[in-house]
């Protein structure tokens, strides 16, 4: 394949990311559209008018529906968790993980399953693996969707013409329709009353509750779907819908369609759905209905999740937390940032619709005696403007990010006293100071300090932030319909002209939305290789006293360390993608290992990156393990036994050969010290060009040694020479106290003979053992040593498949065939890093690092 189809096969792959933020933005820009031609002939204080209207009785009951509708959802989570991971979570806990986990992503992205991302950080808190996790989730989807089977059965039997679609079919095909669905959920669940039972899609299993469990399930879903439809239903005016169960179907459309756009908590695409389904177009008391709605089951829920986290937060500090109060903080301090990230963007939401809605003249007339009318307007746009930046900054404070923490801090601040000095609109400076004192109180749980963006902002998350902002800018045309537009408006300044006033914000909100997607599309997250950056001085001294060789690669000169407190010890690593890479174990002494590895983890949770060990020996696995990672055999590490080795023997026939013959040709072989290394430099230079281009391929990186002159430096080098020319070279690592010898870079000219690499091999281990060297290292031969059978890993199974498999990109049983002449001891080694989804993450990121490519921020 070519370079340039290669770029556009990489082109082509990158634009998928951007496919569903694009498809979420054009769904929710059509809602607003729909919505506007749906409301176009009212007014807001026509919708103001029926909110107030909104009788004490209908907000009591959907109150109480609100209620039962997250208490069913709390049940989805108690029956998976007791079928999947039993004994792990305590049921007061899953339940209270299950309700609170809902409402806070109900308001970040109003999903149809209750938050499976957000179960992921709280469950594996509690010690259940990413595959159980999943186990829950895919529980949880069944009794969601048999719920809503059971619904559309029953809707069927009982008002067959009243389900769309259905309509034409005729009542005796739909009623049969109705029948086979309800008779098929019950026959799902007498058949697992015959035992434990199983569902395999392909190599993954799920589990299945019992019986009883499925029973639970199906009614809680069917609570829950109902629940939360009677909440809006009971708000809806009496002669709009005349059946609950059609109504219930509508809703649930209008829950996916939500999901599916890019609004937080599907704003506009949820209220388009349910208009339109139902037919309510221009009207106000229908409007106000899914106003209030809002409130009620988004808005409330959250509210009361983020006093019950203070409550916990306050309780945990206060040191007296046992038992089940214990678990429960452990459980839910996961969804502290979350929470507040869904505060500081309803800070911002606030601004923006304040923004885009008339003030009040009689507090205007007010204002205008004690401020001038040109702070007046600076004060709405920079309003807008800490809107649209705290829509931004909320996703650092779901990342858990310091500086996130501060700027969202400030910018409330700021923001409650620009509603002040715009129109003294206290209600919202009021609402903004108190979001920000929860940010106070919550302050403890934002400490990482990512050397990634300023705020973490991903496409999806502008997406989201677009979305918003288009809703504002909808909100502010359907506020100012009556005004006649004319280019003359927008140097319109007097304290009446609100029109003009919210056109400016939306150039602000929308500049500011333009200059932070050009920050996410030039800058790299990544840092690029660094060819010969400052190693400190510290590094040469430990390296020179480990009896590791790899310990060399420290001084190649594109890696950051982070030392141990007593300098005698160090990790080396890089940053790739969202990953901080460590290559082996940390370097030093054995009482400051299990410290500095520890240190990396944490260094790596604080920056908001995945920790990474790369290449690391089984006898350190345990300490890995501790940390809650999980490890990805990589391949067999060669070390030949220098004590035994000979190229005598009837098994040592073709190194025999290959030495013979190399003398025969005229190949001496000798070490050069590093002194003659420097003063040959320009002739190792053109013997490793050579060899490069023979191989088509360029330069590596990280664990593998490259052709620089300032790290060839640090190494005597093995040479054959032939008529007093270098034709084959290769750096010599020497490890403390004469444990270990290796090479890194082994390089030699085409053509000048078929066993150059067979006799530099044989003739330096020769050379090591007489030197008093114990083990010669071969280095890995990658994928060497996978299981491939029926209970391995996917990870196991795939890499035995490449390794059998991939002749045609890689010689991995070549190699491994090579080092096999030397008759070595193979030793595993792995890769350590966080599990589930993080894995293929950090795959990339590796092998991105070494191969020099910088890569997007992931």
């Amino acid at each position: 394949m070519t370079t340039e189809a290669k770029a556009e096969r990489h082109s082509a792959r990158a634009w998928r990311r951007y496919v569903p933020a694009a498809l979420g933005l054009a769904i929710t820009v059509a809602a607003f559209a729909a919505l506007g031609s749906m409301v176009h002939t009212l007014t807001l204080d026509q919708v103001r008018g029926a909110v107030n209207a909104v009788s004490g009785l209908d907000l009591i009951l959907a109150l109480v529906f609100t209620v039962i509708s997250f208490a069913a959802v709390s049940l989805y989570d108690v029956v998976a968790v007791e079928t999947i991971a039993p004994g792990r979570v305590s049921k007061p806990v899953a339940a209270t993980v299950g309700a609170a986990g809902y409402a806070i992503s109900n308001a970040l992205g109003f999903p149809l399953l209750t938050g499976g991302a957000l179960r992921y950080h709280v469950y594996k808190s509690g010690g259940i693996e990413l595959a159980d996790i999943g186990r829950i989730v895919g529980t949880s989807w069944f009794a969601l969707w048999f719920a809503l089977a059971i619904m559309l059965g029953v809707a069927l039997i009982v008002d067959p013409q009243g389900v769309p679609v259905f309509r034409d079919a005729g009542p005796v095909v739909d009623a049969a329709i109705g029948i086979i669905l309800v008779a098929l959920v019950a026959g799902f669940v007498v058949w697992l009353s015959g035992g434990e039972r199983t569902a395999r899609f392909g190599k993954f299993t799920l589990p299945l509750p019992s019986h009883k469990g499925a029973i639970v399930q199906l009614v809680a879903g069917i609570i829950d779907v109902g629940a939360a439809a009677a909440t809006l239903y009971v708000l809806m005016p009496a002669d709009t819908v005349d059946s609950f169960i059609l109504f219930a179907l509508v809703f649930s459309v209008a829950v996916v369609v939500g999901v599916a756009s890019s609004a937080p908590g599907g704003l506009g695409a949820f209220e388009a759905t349910i208009i339109a389904s139902l037919g309510l177009s221009q009207r106000a008391d229908v409007v106000a209905a899914l106003l209030v709605y809002r409130l009620i089951y988004t808005l409330l829920p959250l509210l009361v999740t983020v006093a019950g986290l203070l409550v916990v937060e306050a309780v945990r500090r206060r040191g007296v937390m046992k038992g089940p109060m214990k678990e429960l903080s452990r459980a839910l301090e996961p969804m502290v940032p979350p929470a507040t990230a869904v505060l500081a963007f309803g800070g911002g939401l606030v601004l923006l619709f304040s923004g885009a809605t008339p003030g009040q003249a009689t507090r205007l007339d007010l204002l205008s005696d004690f401020v001038p009318l040109p702070f007046i307007e600076m004060s709405h746009l920079a309003a807008s403007f800490v809107g649209v930046a705290l829509l931004v900054v909320s996703r650092g404070l779901a990342k858990r990010l310091w500086r996130a923490w501060v700027v969202a801090f400030g910018l409330l601040v700021a923001g409650a006293v620009f509603s002040i000095s715009k129109g003294l609109d206290w209600e919202e400076a009021f609402v903004l100071v108190l979001v920000a004192g929860l940010l106070i109180g919550f302050r403890h749980a934002f400490y990482r300090r990512s050397m990634r963006g300023l705020f973490a902002v991903n496409w999806s998350w502008l997406a989201a932030v677009s979305a918003t902002v288009i809703a504002s800018v909808w909100l502010g045309f359907f506020a100012y319909r009556h005004v006649e537009y004319a280019n003359t408006m927008w140097w319109d300044f007097a304290l009446s002209a609100d029109a003009p006033r919210f056109l400016r914000a939306s150039v602000v909100a929308f500049v500011v939305i333009a200059f932070v997607g050009l920050d996410v599309a030039i800058h790299r997250r990544t840092d690029r290789i660094q060819r010969r950056s400052r190693i400190p001085d510290d590094v040469s001294p430990i390296v020179d006293a480990s009896p590791n060789t790899n310990a060399a690669l420290a001084l190649l000169g594109d890696k950051r360390f982070l030392f141990s407190p007593d300098k005698r010890g160090f990790v080396m690593y890089a940053r790739s993608g969202g990953s901080l890479i460590a290559l082996g174990e940390p370097i030093g002494p054995p009482e400051v290992v299990h410290d500095l590895a520890w240190a990396f983890r944490d260094l790596a949770d604080a920056q908001a990156e995945r920790p990474v060990f790369y290449e690391v020996s089984p006898e350190s696995l345990p300490l890995f393990l501790d940390m809650g990672l999980v490890a990805l055999k990589l391949g067999e590490v060669a070390r030949v036994d220098l004590t035994t080795f000979s190229v005598e023997g009837a098994k040592k026939q073709d190194l025999r050969t290959a030495t013979r013959r190399a003398e025969r040709e005229g190949l001496v072989f000798s070490v050069i010290s590093r002194e003659e290394v420097v003063a040959s430099m320009d002739e190792l230079r053109a013997v490793s060009d050579a060899w490069l281009e023979m191989k088509s391929g360029t330069e590596k990186g990280f664990s593998l040694g490259y052709f620089d002159r300032a790290y060839l430096s640090h190494f005597d080098m093995a040479v054959l020479k032939k008529d007093g020319a270098i034709v084959a070279f290769a750096n010599i690592w020497r490890g403390a106290n004469k444990e270990e010898i290796s090479i890194d870079l082994m390089r030699f000219l085409p053509n000048v003979s078929k066993v150059i690499m067979d006799a530099l091999f044989a003739k330096l281990m020769l050379y090591a053992k007489d030197e008093g060297y114990k083990w010669f290292n071969l280095g890995a031969a990658p994928l060497s040593g996978l299981v491939d059978r029926r209970g391995a890993s996917r990870w196991n199974r795939f890499g035995s498949f490449l390794y059998r498999r991939g002749g045609s990109f890689y010689r991995f049983d070549g190699l491994k065939s090579f080092k096999q002449k030397f008759a070595p001891v193979w030793t595993p080694h792995y890769l350590v890093c966080p599990g589930g989804f993080d894995t293929a993450k950090v795959l990339v990121d590796v092998t991105t690092l070494i191969s020099g490519r910088p890569k997007q921020d992931s």
